[in-house]
């Protein structure tokens, strides 16, 4: 592998180069994990309709969703009628607190199903659950935890179904005092949403060391600190 292909491969942005049927030929790490979320045909399609009218590249600044991976522009380029290519540039998902968060090691699917139940009492909400098992024991205080989770649920009360996601973030990494930690992500989401809870939920947060990505769906994420 070239110096040049080296940038390629472990560029943050995800880069597929697709034959003139819509045939990957090659494509980088970051992309091949969006193939989780996206099928070829869709990304191909994706690509030939932000294309140029003639050969060269063309960027497009476009607000874009595909699973858990938001963009905020791509990048569409070809030179002949054998190859085209696109790369996809990712909006910066969200900033963590410097200080270390504190607490003691605690079972996060158990506090996270803890909220669903109380939720659950006295109504006839859905809970759906999309949980990554290998997230082992983390540290955080479980007390704050469980007042953020069950703020964030409240935003959601008025809907019949509710679905929490809670996922690995593959590539993404913080650091405390030297020391490098991956980290997960506890996402939940619904049809509609209380403004007036999220205004709540903002500042229930904001002495806290969580950090809360608030769009459609509220999305908490938290460094995978196990000791």
């Amino acid at each position: 592998m070239t110096f040049e292909q080296q940038w390629i491969e472990y560029d943050y942005n995800p880069f597929v180069l697709f034959s003139s049927n819509g045939k990957i030929i090659s494509l980088n790490s970051q992309a091949q994990f969006l193939l989780g979320s996206i099928t070829t045909e869709e990304l191909f399609i994706l690509t030939t309709t932000y294309a140029n009218v003639t050969f060269g590249f063309k960027t497009t600044f476009v607000e874009l969703e595909v699973g858990r991976y938001r963009f905020f522009a791509l990048t569409v380029g070809y030179e002949n009628d054998d190859a085209i290519g696109i790369k996809l540039y990712q909006t910066p998902s969200f900033k963590l607190n410097n200080q270390k968060p504190i607490g003691e090691p605690v079972n996060i699917y158990a506090l996270v199903d803890l909220c669903m139940l109380t939720h659950s009492i006295n109504s006839k909400i859905f809970f759906e659950k999309d949980f990554d098992p290998t997230i082992p024991e983390v540290i955080v205080d479980s007390n704050i935890f469980i007042k953020i989770v069950n703020k964030i649920y409240s935003c959601y009360e008025n809907n019949e179904k509710i679905v929490t996601k809670i996922f690995y973030r593959v590539g993404e990494h913080i650091k405390f005092e030297n020391k490098k930690y991956s980290i997960f992500s506890i996402e939940i989401s619904s049809k509609s949403i209380d403004k007036e809870r999220v205004n709540e939920l903002k500042a229930l947060a904001v002495n806290t060391n969580f950090y809360i990505d608030i769009q459609k769906k509220i999305t908490l994420n938290i460094p995978m600190i196990t000791a």
